[in-house]
């Protein structure tokens, strides 16, 4: 028994739970974001029709919201049921870094799993509730099956590569940059061999799948994808937004929606924009330093890193070149940068078989290069480590963290707080009247979607009378609302996100307890039981 747990693999297991507790620890310190809170919705809309309806303006694949209804379903309207999903394909991904050791070996599959594990944007967004994390597991597990084929050729890593993609068209319509970015990688590697040949070079191995094999796996996929984009054979109409949804895609790609980073334009031109490049110099040095050590790799070296460096060059292109620009896009940027490192890093650790030795001394010693390989590669982990502690249970909601984008404030508590304790205390309050004025209000629905009367309205399409149980505007519309309120009311100021104004809600008391030292709203009139 000792001798089996002796085996075990110790050190991918520290990695994993590693990972793991990053990305679990204290997870609802955070509040819901706006895109959370727009994915929760969409799985309420899922409890009452039955189906996810795929809207292709969404341009988002249905596989996140049904695994968000799973979760939900199991474990209830909370955070930890939005989130867990995110977190559980997060781990996912670090796992799948491990399993590139079939091709390269332990120390760089370690090293780049590692790197993924403490990175700030991988642990930052890995608590999210959003798209991104499956993406990347899809795509890491996508390059595996291509290594696979490419080396072996076995049918697992056919299957593989299969589900992989299958996965991509069910998660994002990103997944046209990253297929094609494979495939084009392909094209650049065999046309620089050309020039500067790869050593080695690793031809392609022989075909161990038939045509069966590729049969059945594709006709799985294409199963899959019918099955969850016509809303489990619900919405068939869904099947047309899997090809309509590219309009809207590149429209919003190239339009920005408020999302383009001119700041960061090189020299001022477009489409030159460093921003992704600016955001891996802040938090990102293991991915930078991966960057950096593609460039050896123009000169001779090995076929499969070569691949890798071009698939990573080619996604940092694209996305740069693209207007529309959000921060969480860059976990989908940075992992073939961590096996770039890794290699790196073996390729001087190689220097151990060279068994120097030393006076007094028997067997192979590591030599001073690779000792420094792997302690500058210590030093790069240690302070993404650092960083990600700090940026992730210190400043997860500090707006002047690039990372921190459309966040909602703890703030937000002075609204849903009341509201929520008050519900817990007595279920009638789930029944209370609400009118939300605001022109973004998210996450509020998913936060409050148990409760049966709360209108949401903009500036435009007020509703007709102010007489909520509570009332939720902005600042700069609080004082006309509050020259009509009929009732008694509290008035408490918080900040939703940063870019918009201070909000005010108003509480109708009672049933709203009043706190010491509060000014009471309001003219007499008829109050809410």
């Amino acid at each position: 028994m000792s001798e089996r747990f002796s085996k075990l693999p110790w050190v991918e297991i520290s990695i994993l739970m590693l990972a793991l507790l990053l990305r679990t620890v204290l997870l609802d310190i955070k509040p819901p974001h706006f895109d959370e809170g727009i994915n929760g919705w969409f799985v309420d809309q899922m409890r009452v029709n039955g189906f996810y309806h795929y809207d292709p303006t969404n341009y988002h694949g249905p596989l996140h919201f049904y695994a968000l209804f799973l979760s939900q379903t199991l474990l209830g309207r909370n955070l930890w049921a939005l989130r867990l999903p995110a977190i559980i394909a997060s781990l996912l991904a670090v796992w799948a870094l491990l399993r590139y050791r079939e091709f390269f070996g332990t120390t760089v599959s370690r090293i780049a799993a590692a790197a993924m594990a403490v990175s700030p944007a991988f642990v930052f967004y890995g608590r999210y509730s959003i798209h991104e994390s499956a993406m990347v597991f899809f795509s890491i597990l996508a390059l595996w099956g291509i290594l696979g084929l490419w080396e072996k050729g076995e049918r697992r890593h056919l299957f593989a590569l299969i589900l992989a993609l299958t996965g991509m068209i069910l998660t994002k319509e990103t997944y046209v940059l990253h297929a094609g970015c494979f495939l084009l990688a392909g094209g650049v590697l065999w046309a620089w061999q050309k020039i500067i040949p790869s050593r080695p070079a690793l031809p392609w191995a022989r075909r161990q799948w038939t045509k069966n094999d590729l049969a059945a796996s594709t006709g799985l996929g294409l199963l899959a994808i019918l099955f969850f984009y016509s809303g489990t054979f619900l919405d068939w109409a869904g099947i047309q937004g899997l090809f309509q949804t590219f309009a809207a895609w590149f429209h919003t790609g190239l339009e920005a929606g408020g999302h383009e980073k001119t700041t960061f334009q090189l020299w001022g031109q477009e489409p030159l924009n460093y921003y992704w490049l600016m955001l891996m110099a802040r938090y990102e040095w293991p991915a930078l330093a991966g960057l950096l050590l593609c460039l050896p790799l123009i000169g001779p070296s090995e076929a499969r890193l070569r691949y890798i460096a071009i698939v990573g060059g080619g996604v940092l292109l694209a996305y740069s070149l693209i207007p529309y620009k959000t921060p969480w896009c860059i976990i989908s940027l940075l992992w073939p940068f961590y096996l770039v490192l890794g290699g790196a890093v073996q390729k001087v650790s190689r220097s151990f078989s060279n068994q120097t030795q030393f006076e007094g001394c028997e067997g192979p010693h590591p030599s001073f290069a690779a000792i420094t390989a792997l302690a500058a590669a210590g030093v790069l982990l240690a302070v993404s480590l650092g960083m990600t502690l700090r940026l992730n249970f210190f400043h997860f909601t500090d707006e002047k963290e690039p990372y921190v984008y459309v966040q909602t404030f703890p703030e937000i508590e002075t609204l849903t707080g009341p509201l929520l304790a008050l519900a817990e205390s007595d279920p009638r309050a789930l029944h209370l009247r609400g009118q939300i004025l605001l022109e973004s209000y998210y996450p509020l629905p998913w936060i409050l979607g148990d409760f049966t009367k709360i209108g949401f309205y903009s500036e435009k399409e007020p509703p007709a009378s102010f007489d909520g149980d509570f009332i939720v505007v902005t600042k700069a519309k609080a004082e006309e609302i509050e020259a009509g309120l009929i009732g008694s009311y509290l008035k408490r100021t918080f900040r939703l996100r940063d870019a918009m104004d201070e909000c005010v809600v108003f509480f109708r008391t009672p049933p709203f307890p009043i706190l010491a030292g509060e000014t009471i709203y309001g003219s007499p009139g008829p109050s809410a039981p």
